[in-house]
């Protein structure tokens, strides 16, 4: 039989080919790469088609970035003097003459920008009028002022070089203002109690490598004493005189950083 030979052969190559292939498929199955090697092939496998595997890596890094910047070029606490001139306005500003303050204050940073701010002001202004009756009244207003404000500082990074090194900034809160008045031979006067509310601006010139500085506010303050809107009356008869006005704060500042 001629075809007899090469067809038996087929059918032997077909079986070996059979053998063979059910031998590799068991020998793989068998066989396990070590826990490493397969934690490694997912590592890259997920880092190749995810490309934003570590976007929580990059943002805790700026925020570390920031505290570090903070830590290194920032201040924690800030002990300084004030001193300054204080002018009243309207009626007030009639009636009290200007006045030098004096005071102290505290800052804390929460960060590069932001601060809170305690501080204590007082100052004390000759009052001097005459009465419509042609009474005149003489004596002295001590004002003090205690107060709590936040400070935001503008960011120079990006301004000419010879101006980044100031610290120009913004200023505004709340304080208890005390008035103590004092006038001979009348008793219209005395002392009091009112809510101010004061905000403006400054600016900080950095002094012996930023571990001290020199600068310069100013504020304007709101005051309501409780006398505001009532007339002055004094012993021989009423003035129609009205004290109303606020405070305009001008300082010099010298702090110590911390």
């Amino acid at each position: 039989m001629p075809f007899f030979i090469p067809i038996q052969r087929f059918f032997i190559v077909i079986a070996l080919l059979t053998i063979s292939a059910l031998a590799f498929s068991l020998t793989a199955e068998a066989w396990e790469p070590p826990p490493g090697v397969l934690l490694a092939q997912a590592g890259s496998a997920g880092d190749a088609y995810d490309p934003f595997a570590d976007y929580s890596e990059f943002e805790a890094s700026e925020e570390e970035e920031a505290d570090m910047n903070f830590f290194k070029n920032g201040r924690f606490f800030t002990l300084g003097f004030i001193g300054g001139y204080r002018k009243m306005t309207e009626t007030l500003g009639d009636i009290y003459d200007d006045s030098f303050t004096v005071g102290l204050f505290l800052s804390y940073f929460f960060d590069l920008r932001f601060a809170m701010q305690l501080q204590f002001v007082s100052g004390s202004h000759a009052i001097g009028f005459t009465s419509p009756s042609g009474t005149k009244v003489s004596g002295t207003a001590s004002i003090t002022a205690i107060g709590i404000n936040l400070k935001y500082f503008i960011n120079t990074q990006n301004i000419t070089k010879g101006l980044a090194d100031l610290n120009p900034y913004f200023v505004g809160g709340f304080s208890q203002v005390y008035r103590t008045a004092t006038v001979s031979g009348e008793e219209a006067f005395a002392k009091e109690g009112a809510l101010g509310f004061e905000f403006g601006g400054g600016m900080e010139f950095p002094v012996l490598r930023n571990k001290m500085y020199l600068g310069t506010q100013v504020t304007y303050q709101l005051i309501s004493f409780k006398d505001e809107n009532r007339e002055i009356v004094l012993s021989d008869g009423a003035t129609d005189i009205y004290p109303t006005g606020d405070a305009i704060n001008m300082n010099l500042v010298l702090g110590v950083n911390f």
